[in-house]
This record gives structure tokens, C-alpha cells and sequence, in this order.
């Protein structure tokens, strides 16, 4: 895992984007994204809250590829809680075993849950460092 200062949305089109998410899905089934890169993402692609939506409904909180080179982190259940260390454990495993399978050489990740979750990087650093190698690019503003 490497660590790096930038915009995300530099990376578009030369890595996977991973975006920070939670589990809430809208009567709508459109997924919650509220705030961060999460919304900067659905800025960009506007059907990105119902395809995870949809993916969330079928199949629970998980590490989704959404297309356009986008895949979701989850961080935690509902926007109304604090990010939860096991659930961000869970999904950097997943996306390790996703990248394995699709190939991904590259994916940039931003500090999960550290921005507007309120999380200390110390805290959840060691987390991701033991499931991400150095394919995954943790960036940071």
C-alpha cells in the first residue's frame, strides 16, 4: 500500500476509483451517497446511486464495481453513524480479492472513513495495511 497527496478524480480513466459508501438504501432503492467522494462520484455518473442500490438490495453491504472504473468501499452501515473499523477491514479485503480478480493493477482509495467520518488515519492505517498491497494507492487532500 502506498500513500500519496491529490485529487482522486486525477486518477479517472488511469485506475480503478474506489469511493467510500454506506449501506442505506432509499425507499426510491436508490443508495445513499451523502457527502465526500461518494458524492463528487455520483456528480459525475448520476445512476451510480441506483446500480449500488440495486446491488445493496440483493445482495448487502459489500465491495461493488459500479462500472466507469468506479467500485464502492463501504465504510458504514448508515450515513447517521460512525465508520466502523471491522466493516472497513471487511472491504479492503474484498476489494483485494476483487482486484485479484479482475486484474487491477492500480486502485486508488481515499482514507476510508478519516474525511467527513471523523476516523484518525493512526487508527485505521494498520487496518488497510494488512490486506492492501502495493496495487492500492491510499490518496489524501
Amino acid at each position: 500500500m502506498k500513500e500519496i497527496i491529490g485529487n482522486i478524480w486525477d486518477y479517472q480513466d488511469k485506475a480503478i476509483i474506489a469511493i467510500t459508501t454506506n449501506g442505506l438504501v432509499g425507499k426510491t432503492g436508490l443508495a445513499v451517497f451523502g457527502r465526500g467522494c461518494a458524492r463528487q462520484a455520483m456528480e459525475r455518473f448520476p445512476d451510480l446511486p441506483a446500480r449500488l442500490g440495486s446491488l445493496i438490495n440483493a445482495q448487502g453491504n459489500h465491495v461493488f464495481y459500479l462500472g466507469n472504473g468506479i467500485v464502492s468501499f463501504p465504510v458504514e452501515h448508515t450515513p447517521y453513524e460512525t465508520p466502523d473499523l471491522r466493516l472497513i477491514k471487511r472491504s479492503a479485503g474484498e476489494l483485494a480479492t476483487l482486484a485479484d480478480k479482475e486484474g487491477w493493477r492500480l486502485v486508488i482509495v481515499p482514507r476510508p472513513g478519516c474525511g467527513g467520518g471523523g476516523l484518525d488515519w493512526r487508527e485505521v492505517k494498520p487496518v488497510l495495511e494488512s490486506c492492501l498491497d502495493d496495487r492500492f494507492v491510499i490518496i489524501s487532500q
